[in-house]
This record gives C-alpha cells, sequence and structure tokens, in this order.
C-alpha cells in the first residue's frame, strides 16, 4: 500500500456537484426517471493524493472511471488497481476506501447513482456475481456525454433537463457495463461467437453439424457441449433461428416466393420452413407478409 498526505477533495481544475435534497425528492417522484438516477457527479484531474474511505459505505453506488494514472480501491479485503481506461462500481453500504498513486496519481470521472434499478444496474457489472476492474478502449464520445451531463446540471435542475441529463446518465453507465456487448466483434473471440458469426456468412448453405464442428477444428462432443452452454441450444437449431430471421426480411421487403427463399436460404423443403417459421414466429409466413406488407 502506498503512503501518502491525505486529501478528500480539493484539486485544480477539478469539477463537483452534489444534488440537493429537494433536487433528489423531485427526481424520486418522477417515474420516467427514478428507476435509475444520478445523485452527484465530478472529474478529478491528476488527483495528487486523493484517499476517500467510508467505514460504513456509501448509501449510493459509486462509479470510478479512470483516463489517466492510477489508484487503488480497497474493499471486502481485496485490493483493486484502478488504471487508465478502466472502472469499477462499488456497491452501495459496503465499507471501502479508495485514493490514487501517489507516484502515478489518476484522472477520474466519478457518480453516484440510486433508483430502483440501480442494484440490477450494478450487477450487470459483475462477472460471475463476483466485482472486477473493466478495461475499455478510451472513446471520446464517452467524455463528450459524460460533459452534457455536467452542463446541464450547471445550467438548469428543471424537470425536463432532469429528465434529459439521467437519461444521458443510463447511456453513459451502460456504455461501460455494456461495451463488450455493444462491440462483439472485439470481445468474442471463442469458438461459439466464430461459429455463429460464419452460420451468419454462410445462410444460403445448407451445413451439417459436422461440418460446423470441423470449421472451428473441434469434436463434435465438445462443440455441441459448448455451443449449448453459451446459447441454451443446439448449433443446429441456433443455425436455423437465423436462416428463419433472415427469411422475414425476405418476406418484408421482396416479393419472392416461399420456393425462392427457401431456395436463398438453402432450406430443401418449403413445407419444412413454414412450420419451423410458424414455431419460432408464432404465424405462417404468408401471414406474416400479408400483416407486414400492410
Amino acid at each position: 500500500m502506498e503512503e501518502q498526505k491525505k486529501i478528500k477533495e480539493g484539486f485544480l481544475g477539478q469539477r463537483m456537484i452534489v444534488l440537493t435534497p429537494n433536487i433528489r425528492k423531485s427526481i424520486k417522484n418522477n417515474p420516467l426517471i427514478n428507476s435509475f438516477y444520478l445523485t452527484a457527479i465530478g472529474y478529478y484531474p491528476h488527483a495528487v493524493g486523493h484517499d476517500r474511505e467510508r467505514k460504513t459505505g456509501s448509501a449510493e453506488f459509486i462509479l470510478l472511471y479512470c483516463i489517466d494514472g492510477e489508484g487503488y480501491i480497497e474493499m471486502d479485503h481485496t485490493t483493486y488497481n484502478l488504471k487508465a481506461n478502466t472502472f469499477f462500481i462499488i456497491p452501495k453500504n459496503i465499507p471501502h476506501r479508495y485514493y490514487s498513486s501517489t507516484k502515478n496519481p489518476w484522472s477520474i470521472y466519478w457518480l453516484h447513482f440510486s433508483g430502483t434499478n440501480s442494484r440490477m444496474i450494478y450487477e450487470r457489472s459483475l462477472v460471475d456475481n463476483q466485482h472486477q476492474v473493466h478495461a475499455i478502449p478510451f472513446e471520446e464520445y464517452r467524455i463528450q456525454l459524460f460533459n452534457q451531463i455536467y452542463s446541464i446540471l450547471e445550467h438548469s435542475f428543471s424537470a425536463k433537463e432532469m429528465e434529459i441529463m439521467n437519461f444521458r446518465l443510463l447511456y453513459f453507465v451502460t456504455s461501460l457495463i455494456y461495451y463488450k456487448e455493444i462491440n462483439p466483434t472485439v470481445y468474442s473471440q471463442d469458438a461459439v461467437s466464430n461459429s455463429i458469426t460464419f452460420m451468419k456468412e454462410n445462410l444460403s448453405k445448407r451445413l451439417s453439424i459436422n461440418e460446423l464442428a470441423e470449421q472451428q477444428k473441434i469434436s463434435l462432443s465438445h462443440y455441441l457441449r459448448i455451443f449449448k452452454n453459451k446459447t441454451g441450444i443446439s448449433p443446429i437449431a441456433y443455425y436455423n433461428q437465423l436462416k428463419i430471421q433472415h427469411s422475414c426480411q425476405y418476406l418484408y421487403f421482396t416479393d419472392k416466393s416461399i420456393k425462392e427463399i427457401c431456395l436463398l436460404l438453402g432450406i430443401d423443403d418449403q413445407y419444412y420452413f413454414s412450420r419451423l417459421f410458424s414455431k419460432l414466429i408464432g404465424t405462417s409466413p404468408s401471414e406474416y407478409r400479408k400483416k407486414h406488407k400492410k
């Protein structure tokens, strides 16, 4: 642990706004935004000596997003190292301490959030129900979004401004938490994800389960097991779902016959296609086209 002089707040260039009780009350009474809302926000650049300890925790969830330098978070007898382009969410009511490195002080964007959905949002940041420091690439739009939130709070606390501010807050927080899902090509390098990409690129073919396993260079039994563990269904069932989803586009945007669509999707039996379509979509292909063409 690094020894340093403790400073809670007070850094050159810092920005900080804490919402007053009356503003929080108005937000809590607003059904549009009371499920997830901001209670405090700030930016501490080059925060030398920054050290904050809450022995009984905080009444809100705390998100720390580091863009430069590094620091540490102590919680549940574990120390987490927060470096540039990483973030961490501290749960509410949990004793904790966080502090900046003396040799390489952090620059952090931080915010406190609450609301009826706040715990569910926080839990989406967990990995196998465990806390984790998340690494994400720096993206300028995220900083612009943070500045927009801050600018609204400097300008007005009216109902509409608070609604806009909290909508953007949710976008900001979820852009961090769901980064991997938003950018699947960056993170999806496992065999199942690669196989799904291969399926999407070959919807016009009639790929067998053996061909799908061979394409990933793994045994059939292992391929079947890991695919079902990740998706909940078999590879062929998933492949057929992709074909049916794609057939909806043909039915909606073209005048191709069912037989022609089957040929484009590598399906020999149009009656089988119609049964599968009805099972997955809840209506026949012809009814789907009739309904959506209108």
